[in-house]
């Protein structure tokens, strides 16, 4: 399944953002946003933003009843959906009230729960946010699909395969990503692809900048490798490397 990038919904620039890795996510929490099936991720992201004061929209993926999923905070950033979950938890918002839910909505989340199981590496627990905050979310109708194990309706949704090993990196480039000056070029496009499957937020533009430098950094950091913000051979080699943790 596709998912709606952040820019193609109009995202605002997050005012901040904390990022965590896989071994710490443990659970995959259910919401609905309560409101009319009509609401755009953007509407709720400015109330999260503007009337809670947030650094950004609280959920990492938002699903509306079409089944269209939209890019929240992504995978791997800390959200701001439920207090003492949010590092452990990936939390998907549909987008609607009690009873709205509808088969392709449904279909959409437990991909997005399988997908986030094939990246671990290992089963996440399925949650309905009430079962870690005293709410009424995510409703009784979606609450009791949560507890049924989420099955996809019809069974016709493939759940992706959890990975068995390393996918072989492709040849080192032979020269330093780094900046400034931004560099740009086919290597650095193919490491952002590379980085974005593996969970992180970042554009694939072919382009070096602040951005991938951040992410390179904070990449750096979870592998345990020197954090200079450069891909050289030792970091360009862990992005393709297994598991993802």
């Amino acid at each position: 399944m596709d998912i709606i990038s952040r820019a193609e919904w109009g995202a605002r620039a997050p005012r901040s953002r904390t990022t965590t890795t896989w071994s710490k996510r443990t659970e995959f929490v259910v919401h609905y946003s309560e409101g009319p099936t009509s609401q755009t991720p953007r509407q709720i992201q400015d109330y999260h933003m503007d009337h809670n004061g947030w650094a950004d929209i609280g959920y990492n993926f938002l699903v509306d009843v079409k089944g269209r999923i939209y890019e929240g905070r992504g995978w791997l950033t800390v959200g701001a959906h439920a207090t003492g979950h949010n590092t452990s938890g990936i939390g998907v918002c549909f987008i609607g009230r009690d009873g709205d839910a509808t088969d392709a909505a449904k279909k959409s989340i437990r991909w997005l729960y399988d997908e986030a199981v094939r990246r671990k590496g290992k089963s996440l627990a399925k949650k309905g946010h009430r079962d870690v905050t005293a709410t009424s979310c995510p409703g009784d109708e979606l609450y009791r699909w949560v507890k049924a194990g989420m099955p996809a309706p019809g069974g016709s949704t493939p759940s992706p395969k959890p990975p068995t090993g390393g996918t072989k990196a492709p040849k080192w480039p032979g020269r330093y990503l780094t900046q400034p000056p931004i560099m740009r070029g086919d290597d650095v496009r193919t490491w952002q692809a590379q980085m974005r499957k593996r969970g992180w937020t970042i554009t694939v533009d072919g382009a070096y900048g602040p951005q991938s430098e951040r992410v390179c950094r904070a990449f750096q950091k979870e592998k345990g490798l020197v954090v200079d913000g450069i891909v050289g051979p030792k970091t360009w080699r862990a992005a393709w490397e297994a598991p993802i943790t």
